[in-house]
């Protein structure tokens, strides 16, 4: 039995771009007779079944961009929405959101029911389970049928396509940097699991960061959290059972619990206890202290991903199709109470 070949497969063997080996095979004039019947005959040999759907919506624009994200209730994703549906309606585009509620399952149905016509490409952060399971076939399905995407955030290597991120380990390196220049050396990390990408490069920062002042390491400082709705408990054996002097939250969610829990156990914040938090959402300017964030400038993130696509949806350059780009946005840390 032949093998299932796709349409990029098709592209990458024939070195022809895969709007051409879309155009060739519905005999599009624009592309040269000794071309066509290349490509034709080469899916021929292999029975390769064009997806209609997907292979018709080059021509039958909707004009509506697909946003796949993991949790509707973060600032951080909330703020990259509004930045991809500013730089979308300037362009004359509307957007769809899913949620995936960091399902696997559900980003894959979301991806499915949006790929039928609905949309003309995708922006998405990977959920969770996503990562867990490594499985992308979903995605590369999309992308090789000739629908762009996207990635923001949470991203994987193992796709090919346009990504806007932060440098997460960067940016995490310098939060802790802040924290050892004001004094702290015991420095605990609150973050989530590692097959969690952005989790996983804010743990290299944080531990590149100690290395590199000469602070020992020990791993019973790093505390992963699975399970949001237990964290008060882990976060309060860890506040009890160490004698830390600062803790680098990955998340604001972390941050809030670690200053609540410290309160009730006598801690002060930040006298005995600096905090600092990455996103700078509502929660880090109201919380009491107010916490020191690293901001990700989820605006700017969601506007330079609707941008990318944008550009490749009206592109008419063909050779254009696997020139992808990976576009890293600025932070900053923010001071506030929690450090000071």
């Amino acid at each position: 039995m032949k093998r299932k070949i796709t349409l990029k497969q098709i592209a990458k063997e024939l070195d022809v771009s895969i709007s051409t080996v879309s155009k060739s095979l519905r005999n599009s004039l624009e592309i040269g007779e000794e071309t066509r019947l290349k490509v034709q005959a080469f899916a021929k040999f292999y029975n390769y079944k064009p997806n209609n759907i997907a292979l018709s919506l080059k021509n039958r624009k909707t004009k509506t961009i697909g946003i796949i994200i993991p949790e509707i209730v973060h600032h951080f994703f909330s703020t990259v929405i509004n930045g991809i549906e500013h730089v979308a309606n300037e362009n004359g585009y509307s957007v769809i959101i899913c949620l995936s509620d960091d399902s696997f399952d559900k980003e894959v149905l979301n991806m499915e029911m949006l790929a039928n016509g609905s949309i003309d490409g995708f922006i998405m952060s990977l959920s969770k389970e996503t990562q867990f399971k490594a499985d992308f076939h979903h995605i590369t399905e999309v992308i090789d049928q000739g629908m762009p995407v996207v990635m923001f955030d949470r991203v994987t290597n193992e796709v090919l396509c346009d990504k806007v991120i932060i440098d997460d380990k960067l940016a995490a390196y310098e939060a802790v940097q802040s924290l050892i220049d004001k004094g702290r050396k015991k420095i605990a990390l609150v973050t989530t699991v590692d097959y969690v990408s952005v989790g996983k490069l804010r743990t290299d920062g944080y531990v590149k960061a100690l290395l590199d002042n000469e602070i020992p390491f020990d791993e019973n400082l790093i505390i992963k959290i699975e399970d949001v709705d237990t964290c008060e408990i882990t976060i309060g054996k860890l506040l009890e059972d160490k004698a830390i002097d600062a803790v680098f939250a990955v998340n604001e969610l972390f941050a809030v619990t670690i200053i609540k829990t410290a309160n009730k156990i006598g801690l002060n914040v930040p006298k005995d206890l600096a905090v600092i938090a990455f996103t700078d959402g509502i929660i880090s300017k109201y919380s009491t202290p107010t916490i020191t964030t690293v901001s990700q400038s989820g605006i700017k993130m969601g506007n330079k991903a609707a941008k990318m696509l944008i550009d490749r949806l009206e592109s008419e350059d063909e050779d254009e199709d696997e020139n992808y780009k990976t576009e890293v946005i600025e932070t900053h840390l923010i001071e506030r109470e929690s450090t000071n």
